[in-house]
């Protein structure tokens, strides 16, 4: 933690201290922005950006600090606590040293921001998210993507009721069904768009390099906590073959592997350990499994999330699916995305096939990796420098890979550094997963989806009840829009229990 003198608690006594310590922390936020701001304009291409990524900037700078003791100070003095200022870092300050001016009687003030300037950052991210995923609905401002089923394929009255639900955008994964069906999906939106004269954005996700596993030698047998299991390359191993052998779908990746590196299968509910390295595969001891144990199942996610992977993520499937997606689709979704140079690969490529577009085509970048929580503001400027751009917080993936007790910490901040850079959220993963499913929800899902409220966009995946769930999570956005707007209360009038 930087240490800076002038926020500790004993020079915070008296309002002139205050003032000091804003003004002084004003400064210092300024010039490391303008530093930042310098490094990154060669990857700002789109000058619509450039006063947002000068307030991520200043975002960033003023997040380095602890500010906790002058936060209390402000509040006792009835102002600002600086703690809603991610999308006017500086105009938030302006308005504090203005007031603390004022208490101080002092001649020459520090102009007031104007209120176009003091708001011009919320209606810069309203502006991105209508860009990116469409205007919202006039009943609430956040909007549902909704993962089209196979149903969707053959089924236009089922697409129609989606949109008259609340879908504003649908989500197709590329892993799934081929060219001719998405096309069929496709059609059957643009003709209830036509027919009910509500909007949907079409987004495709890229399959991506599929870190899963393949074969499995013993289907039925579980494993359980100490049990030893060879995640081999390409063919299992007469000297494990007393142990559970499973392959790897990417098997290159094996050889990044090291000893004592963690691997978690089935989307987290496998914990291992590497024990050994060989050059057929590793060994791994399971650490972490529930205690009846798990059978280890094909086509199941592989974690690596203490292991700084290199893997390409765009695959030649990929590229080949990206012929589609430009053609039809308003958006792509990017799986795997690491750092600002996988960001920078895709652009090269939609370049390529862009050209005779009449519509920028929107990038939404999937936050799945703990590498990509580290790079997060490199893949931000990349991203938004040259496309319309946004987040989706792809929160199964990455709750195994940083783990499940920091999933909601790190969302949080996600959400405040996509707020300083005026980007549009999606909110993804596991929304209202019971009652999608099983047609009952759970109290905490409830509770989580209350929480989305405060992204641009919430995510459900598909199952049977998936209509009904619209339902209730339309019910449930509009509620809590009346109550929250990103981390401000709204403070409407309360008649619970009147």
């Amino acid at each position: 933690m930087i240490d800076y003198d002038y926020l500790d608690a004993s020079l915070l006594r008296t309002p002139k201290q205050i003032l000091n310590a804003v003004m002084q922390l004003r400064r210092d936020v300024e010039a490391e922005a303008e530093e930042m701001f310098a490094e990154w304009r060669k990857c700002i291409v789109r000058k619509s950006f450039e006063f947002s990524a000068k307030n991520f900037a200043c975002y960033l700078a003023f997040r380095r600090r602890d500010l906790r003791h002058l936060q209390s100070a402000l509040l006792a003095l009835g102002l600002s606590s600086l703690g809603r200022s991610e999308s006017r870092v500086l105009p938030n300050l302006d308005a504090v040293i203005a007031s603390l001016q004022a208490i101080c009687n002092e001649k020459q003030r520090h102009p007031h921001p104007t209120p176009e300037d003091f708001f011009k950052g919320e209606h810069l991210l309203k502006q991105n998210a209508s860009l990116v995923l469409g205007k919202p609905p006039d009943r609430r401002s956040v909007r549902m993507m909704i993962t089209l089923p196979f149903r969707a394929i053959e089924d236009y009255a089922f697409v129609s009721k989606l949109l008259e639900r609340g879908m504003n955008c649908a989500r197709i994964n590329c892993a799934h069904e081929t060219p001719h069906e998405w096309e069929k999906m496709i059609h059957h939106i643009r003709r209830a768009e036509k027919s009910t004269g509500l909007s949907c954005k079409v987004f495709m996700d890229l399959a991506g390099p599929k870190v899963r596993t393949s074969t499995v030698q013993k289907p039925h047998v579980k494993v359980k906590k100490g049990d030893l299991i060879f995640l081999y390359a390409s063919r299992p191993s007469k000297k494990f073959e007393q142990f559970q052998q499973v392959k790897c779908a990417l098997p290159e990746i094996l050889s990044q592997v090291s000893q004592g590196d963690e691997v978690w299968i089935d989307d987290g509910h496998i914990g291992t350990i590497v024990e050994q390295c060989f050059a057929s595969g590793v060994l791994l001891r399971v650490t972490t499994v529930e205690a009846k144990g798990r059978v280890i199942k094909p086509d199941k996610g592989l974690n690596f999330p203490t292991t700084s992977l290199v893997v390409n993520p765009l695959t030649d499937k990929d590229l080949r699916d990206l012929d589609f997606i430009c053609a039809f689709a308003d958006g792509v979704n990017y799986s795997f995305v690491q750092d600002a140079s996988d960001v920078k690969r895709l652009q090269t490529e939609l370049d390529k096939r862009t050209s005779k577009r009449k519509n920028p085509i929107a990038l939404i970048a999937k936050i799945e990796t703990r590498r990509a929580v580290e790079n997060f503001p490199e893949i931000v400027i990349q991203g938004a420098g040259r496309n319309p751009f946004g987040v989706m917080i792809a929160r199964g993936d990455l709750a195994v890979e940083i783990g499940y007790q920091r999933i909601a910490e790190i969302q949080e901040e996600l959400l405040w550094l996509s707020e300083a850079a005026h980007v549009p959220v999606i909110w993804a993963t596991q929304v209202l997963e019971s009652l999608v499913k099983k047609g009952i929800p759970s109290r905490a899902e409830i509770t989580d989806a209350a929480m989305s409220e405060r992204a641009e966009c919430v995510m459900l995946n598909k199952g049977e009840y998936l209509l009904s769930a619209m339902e209730i999570l339309d019910n449930v956005l509009m509620r809590m829009e009346q109550h929250q707007r990103k981390k401000t209360p709204q403070l409407r009038a309360l008649y619970s229990w009147q």
